[in-house]
This record gives structure tokens, sequence and C-alpha cells, in this order.
């Protein structure tokens, strides 16, 4: 990979792996450093990365080091919730359904909203979910169906208490 085609890497997936990050750890700061961790060691590995393979690559790196830091800070049960973009005002509804939906991801083990968030979220395949979390396509698969499972059962366990 040369400078030219890593700086397209870039511009292209920064964004993409910030909010990925950020589903799932749900702190901007600690986002931010996972992802230019991702993008440093993709620098530094660039000779052995074909620009072809730099998103997945990327992925999985930015996933491995979210792991690991999860798993030092033992954040997972005292996640804040994510600043909404995309609400303009405190009665907007698409705000509310962003209100639901991360609560129900927040309901989710760390795999499986990982899983669900790469699927859902960033559209990869199952193989491609595989490679990045290093689970098998089949495992991939039983971590999805079983999120969104938990999920359906919390909205509809909720629209019960509302109606």
């Amino acid at each position: 990979m040369t400078t030219k085609e890593y700086n397209i890497c870039v511009d292209l997936y920064t964004d993409r792996v910030y909010r990925f990050i950020l589903k799932n750890i749900r702190n901007e700061a600690d986002a931010e450093d996972i992802v230019q961790n991702a993008f440093e060691i993709l620098w530094k590995n660039a000779e052995k990365v074909e620009p072809d393979k730099a998103r997945a690559y990327l992925f999985s790196v930015a996933h491995k080091n979210m792991i690991d830091f999860m798993r030092k800070n033992s954040r997972t049960d005292q996640m804040e919730e994510i600043p909404d973009y995309f609400s303009v005002s405190a009665g907007n509804p698409v705000s509310e359904l962003s209100d639901v939906l991360n609560q129900s991801l927040s309901k989710l083990t760390e795999v499986q909203r990982s899983v669900l968030l790469l699927r859902d979220y960033e559209g990869y395949s199952y193989e491609e979910i595989a490679q990045i979390t290093e689970l098998t396509e089949a495992q991939v698969k039983v971590y999805i169906y079983r999120a969104r499972q938990k999920m359906q059962q919390f909205l509809v366990g909720l629209d019960k208490i509302l109606n």
C-alpha cells in the first residue's frame, strides 16, 4: 500500500470505523483513540496490507483494540449514552427512536452488539464479520440471531409498558 492509498483509506474509512467503535464503547475520546491506534497499525503494516483489504483490516484491528480496551478498563457496565447527532429537538421522533435503539443495544453482550452493528449498521457479510471478529461464520449467524431476538423482546416489552 502506498502513501496515497493509505490517505485514501483514511478519507474513506475513518468515519465508519469511528461510528462502529463509538456505538460499542459510547465514549467519544476513547473511540477516537482506538480508531487512531487502528490507523497507526495500518500505517506500520502498510507494506503487508493490500489496498482492497484495508477496510476489513482496519475494522479487525479496531475491533481487537476495542475488546482489549473494554477488558482493561471494565467499562462494559458503565456505558454512557451516545450523543444523538441526528436530533434537532428533544421531542424529535428520530431522537426518541435513537434512544430506544441505544437502550436495546445496551442490553446485548459486547460480541452480540459488535456482530449486529457490523452486519446491520456497516453492511458486512457474515464471512467478513467472521474474519474481523475471529469467529466462525456459524457463530456469527447465531450471535446475530440471538441479538435480534433480544432486541425484539426488549422492544415488545417496552411497547407493552407504553400501551
